[in-house]
This record gives structure tokens, C-alpha cells and sequence, in this order.
């Protein structure tokens, strides 16, 4: 199949043309292939030192490189022959800079060759790690025909084009997105892994935070969550929820601790400030919401009477959070629907939330983690196991 050279608007940023081409003809790889874990932990090595100043970077680094793999590799063990699927045409999100890397990764683990739309936004963050990138291929290059990263905006050509030729799709970014996603087909065999729009929360027992001699990592954990990706992220939680007896205390000292930390290292421009407070008079027209503790316009915390999916609705960021008193774990897990992704919590055990999802046995929730850790990607993520998902079962009998 000849590809074009050339797309008005679209740009390539790994890989051109001819390296779709190659695609096409390349073997796929078994499952965490050598290949595709030397080239990761050689990648890793290299955002070691050159991602230095980025957190997020850093993690992605950590992540990928051999001994972590290796250790996901322990739970795909069986004894089927799989092979990856073929292409894997990857459209990423432009609000999470490094969202990217780990879906590029996990399809080069699946066994495939892969096309990635770079987020739209500029992030630094992407120039790193697609720097980093073609400096494995330049001395690993056996795996050049297995990386093509490209750049454009709203060019149906362009999704026409890698969805003609992909054996798999993965969209992120959100129901719209997906839409207009969509317009492109798929081939008959081709398989579709779609992110839609979800929502998360968070899940406080107050009587541990009163006793906590130490918030400052409970806080720190909360901003890693939340405004380090300025809540863009469809893990960071829009609903906090107290249980427990002493809820009036320990919000004030959970509170007083996440508003010192704001203030001193979050930037607030005039434009978010207007749009958040826009954002609560829409929410105030139609809900019983009260504003509640809201001295300046860094948090502000709408709390609610009653808890209802249809809260989830009102989406906004820079610190904009729905308040709830609740009676037990049970009764929040209980109100979440087949939208609700990810549940971060502290100060429970592992056994009460075991024991509160088999009572609840909620609609909704893929994930329930620790807080501070909602952000730390899996292989299983929202559901889709996305290894077995991107690759496939040769049957020999």
C-alpha cells in the first residue's frame, strides 16, 4: 500500500511515510519481546537524565524500564501462543502531556507496531520523551518500523487514513472525541479500545485524618491527584467524601493544609478564577449546593445534601470540588454509575473497602487506590486488560 508523502496539516515527528510502509510488513512481536523491552529500558535510561525537572516524565521512566516490565510480564504468563495484532493507531489526549508515552508503550509490549497522535497542546514534556525516542531508534534500528509519532488537529484524512490501515484503535480523550473518531472506519478485523468520559472521587475517613501527626503527605499525595494535572485528568476526583465522627475537624485541618500548599505552589490566572466562579453559579441554578470555606478563589468546595450521579456533570478544574457527609464507604460506592472510573481513598483498609464493595456492589468504578497514586498507569486500565486486548491467540492443536 503507497501512503502519501505528504497530508496538509499533518506533521511527522517520528518516522514518516515510508515507515507506515515498513509497518505493514514487519513481523509482530510475541508479548514483552526482547525488542520491546530492550527498547523501553534504553528509552528509560535516557528520560532518566533528560526528563529531570519533570515528575511525570521521571515516572514514565520508572515505569518502562526492564524490571518493572518484567515483573507485568509475570501476570501475562500462559500457555497460548500470541502475537500482536498489527498496527495500533493510538489518538491521545491533549490536556495529559505524557498520557502519550504510556499508551505507545503498552501497544509496543502488546507485540505491535504503532502510530501515535501527539497531544495538540505543547508540553515540553513531549519534546522529551519523542527526542528521547529517536535516540533508541538511531542505535536499535530494527524497531524504527515499529514507531511512527505524527501531529495534527481536526483532519479527517488524516484519522481516514491510519484507521484504513490499523488492527486496532485506541481513542482517548472523551466522548467527543471518540465521535468524531468514529467518522473514520475501521477494517471488518480491526478492534476499537475507546476512553470515554468518566468521572473519579475521593473517599476521606476524618477520624484517621484527626489523629494524623503529619499531613503534609496526605496533602502532597491530594496534589499529586488533583492540581498537578489541574484536574484535567479523568482520574483526578471531582466528589470528596467524609465518614467517620469527627468530619468538621478534620476537614478544617485537611483544608487549612491543601490551601497553604496551593497558594504557595499553584498559579491561578485571572481567566480561571472568572470561569470557576461561572462554573459555580451554573451549578447553584440547578443544585442545593452551598459554598463553604472559600476565602480567596484557590478551592472552592460546593457542598451537597445528597449525592447524585447527575453531579458529575458539572465539570470544571483549578480546584473545584463537590463535598459530601457520608454514613459509610458502602453508601458512596453505592451511588456511582457505569461512569465513575477511579476511587481513591485514605486512612481504610484494604478489608473495609473489600468488604464495602461487596455490600454496595456498585454500578460504576474500575479502580480503588490509595490516594496519591490515581494517576499511576496499569496494564488494566478501565476495564480493558490492554494487553490480551492488543494482541491475539494463534489456537495449535
Amino acid at each position: 500500500m503507497k501512503i502519501p508523502t505528504q497530508i496538509q496539516g499533518l506533521e511527522y515527528v517520528v518516522g514518516d511515510a515510508s515507515t507506515i510502509e515498513r509497518m505493514l510488513e514487519v513481523p509482530r512481536l510475541k508479548p514483552f519481546s526482547d525488542e520491546a523491552v530492550n527498547f523501553l529500558d534504553s528509552l528509560s535510561k535516557i528520560l532518566f537524565n533528560a526528563g529531570r525537572g519533570y515528575s511525570d516524565v521521571i515516572t514514565f521512566a520508572f515505569w518502562c524500564r526492564r524490571a518493572a516490565v518484567m515483573r507485568e510480564a509475570r501476570n501475562y504468563i500462559d500457555a497460548c501462543v500470541r502475537l500482536g495484532r498489527g498496527i495500533v493507531f493510538h489518538s491521545t489526549p491533549s490536556n495529559v502531556a505524557v498520557n502519550f508515552a504510556f499508551s505507545f508503550a503498552t501497544g509496543l509490549l502488546a507485540g505491535n507496531p504503532n502510530i501515535v497522535r501527539l497531544p495538540a497542546k505543547d508540553f515540553e514534556q513531549v519534546r522529551i520523551i519523542t527526542s528521547a525516542v529517536q535516540a533508541v531508534l538511531q542505535s536499535q534500528s530494527e524497531m524504527q518500523a515499529y514507531v511512527v509519532f505524527v501531529k495534527y488537529g481536526l483532519i479527517k484524512e488524516c484519522s481516514d487514513l491510519f484507521s484504513s490501515i490499523c488492527a486496532a484503535r485506541i481513542v482517548w480523550g472523551g466522548d467527543m472525541t471518540i465521535k468524531m473518531m468514529r467518522e473514520s472506519p475501521l477494517p471488518p478485523r480491526s478492534t476499537e479500545i475507546t476512553f470515554a468520559d468518566r468521572y473519579s472521587l475521593l473517599i476521606m475517613n476524618a477520624d484517621a485524618v484527626v489523629a494524623e501527626k503529619n499531613m503534609a503527605r496526605c496533602v502532597r499525595d491530594f496534589w499529586n491527584d488533583t492540581f498537578f494535572t489541574d484536574q484535567n485528568a479523568c482520574t483526578s476526583p471531582r466528589l470528596v467524601a467524609w465518614v467517620g465522627e469527627c468530619k468538621e475537624e478534620a476537614k478544617e485541618s485537611f483544608w487549612s493544609a491543601v490551601k497553604e500548599l496551593v497558594r504557595k505552589d499553584y498559579k491561578l490566572q485571572p481567566v480561571q478564577a472568572v470561569q470557576k466562579l461561572a462554573a459555580m453559579y451554573r451549578v447553584a441554578l440547578k443544585e442545593n449546593v452551598q459554598l463553604v470555606g472559600a476565602e480567596d478563589n484557590y478551592v472552592y468546595r460546593l457542598k451537597v445534601d445528597k449525592l447524585d450521579v447527575g453531579l458529575m456533570d458539572y465539570k470544571f478544574n483549578s480546584g473545584f470540588f463537590f463535598e459530601y457527609d457520608a454514613t459509610s464507604l458502602a453508601e458512596i460506592f453505592a451511588f456511582t454509575d457505569v461512569k465513575c472510573q477511579t476511587v481513591t481513598y485514605w486512612g481504610f483498609t484494604k478489608d473495609e473497602i473489600h468488604m464495602a464493595v461487596e455490600m454496595s456492589r456498585p454500578h460504576g468504578i474500575d479502580r480503588i487506590v490509595p490516594i496519591g497514586t490515581s494517576m499511576n498507569f496499569s496494564l488494566v486500565w478501565d476495564g480493558y486488560d490492554l494487553i490480551r486486548s492488543l494482541s491475539r491467540i494463534i489456537t495449535i492443536e
